[in-house]
């Protein structure tokens, strides 16, 4: 039985909701213009739930990966055109998740699995397949590359995010304890104010005290961000100012600065390449590119730990000149 859902928005509002502010180039322009509106589709006519869509994603590549093979040019443009079939179902399963709900941990850890499954199986496949057809021992080395890169691309990604959200709850913690430490100065001063003025209205200016207080420590959760702004790329910046002017222009459109990511490096090795007959090129062409990017995001990270050096060092003598 068909299930209607019309509490479903219009599609305006459904990119709204299911698209990422910042998302890979090949997805912007290639992915979000047909699966979303597909989703909202889905969401309004059927019972089909995200992790139904992981699977068919994942059943998707393996089709995909017996086009590849079958080592035939023919069926490399078949294995090309299901493997992005297979991409654009891989983005639709978040987007109705998002929509509807029913977004699970269970949900993104398969997604994450069948992804690096579907990668390894497809580049052994196609691989092998272009071993069969050529007698070449370059696509044997060629597989491990691309298995060995994309695993590298989202270890690195996994580490990198690790250590930025470590420095940043290093940072969070310690203008906490500032900002606590100047409640406690507040608060001992107006017991001060109290105890050299007796005649004051001791239960009433406590609680506008207690109220100030209360009113502070709430602040310095939620607005300390905007009243103290703390850059850990701004050496990253100075070295390479064109940088924001470019970040800028790509995310107005949505598309995140790291041009060659996972993403595109899959479909460099298994669409283009395939589809043009050219499996060695480009996938040593994205490989390259790829290792570009991620050895320039390792460099960003690495003068961002630089800046978050100094910013704790700036506590550290702050807190010093304050004891004095």
């Amino acid at each position: 039985m068909r299930l209607i859902r019309r509490d479903i928005p219009d599609l305006s509002e459904v990119r709204r909701i299911t698209e990422k502010k910042r998302d890979a180039w090949w997805t912007v322009l290639l992915v979000d213009p047909v699966a979303t509106p597909l989703v909202r589709q889905l969401a309004m006519r059927t019972r089909i739930t995200p992790n139904q869509i992981t699977w068919g994603a994942f059943l998707l590549g393996l089709v995909s990966a017996a086009c590849f093979a079958l080592g035939d040019w023919r069926w490399l443009v078949a294995g090309a055109v299901v493997y992005h079939v297979s991409f654009i179902f891989d983005c639709m399963d978040g987007k109705l998740a998002r929509l509807t709900g029913q977004g699970s941990v269970f949900g993104a850890w398969l997604d994450f699995v069948f992804d690096r499954i579907r990668v390894a199986v497809c580049a052994v496949a196609l691989m092998a397949g272009q071993y069969q057809r050529t007698g070449e021992t370059l696509y044997i080395w060629l597989a491990l590359a691309v298995v060995g890169l994309d695993t590298l691309r989202y270890i690195n990604s996994l580490e990198i995010f690790k250590i930025r959200h470590s420095m940043r709850k290093q940072i969070k913690s310690r203008l906490r304890e500032a900002r606590r430490a100047e409640n406690q100065a507040e608060l001992t001063f107006m017991e001060d104010l109290l105890r050299d003025n007796p005649e004051a209205d001791i239960e009433q200016d406590l609680g506008k005290a207690e109220a100030a207080a209360g009113a502070e420590a709430t602040e310095s959760v939620t607005a300390v961000p905007s009243a103290q702004v703390i850059d850990l790329q701004r050496e990253f910046r100075h070295r390479f100012p064109t940088y924001l002017r470019m970040r800028s222009l790509l995310l107005r459109h949505r598309i995140r600065p790291h041009l060659v990511s996972g993403i595109e490096f899959q479909m460099g090795a298994f669409i283009i390449g395939p589809l043009l007959d050219s499996v060695v090129e480009a996938t040593v062409v994205s490989g390259a590119l790829l290792l570009v990017f991620e050895l320039a995001i390792i460099y960003k990270l690495l003068l961002s730990t630089r800046d978050f050096t100094r910013t704790i060092n700036s506590f550290e003598r702050d807190a010093v000149t304050k004891a004095a």
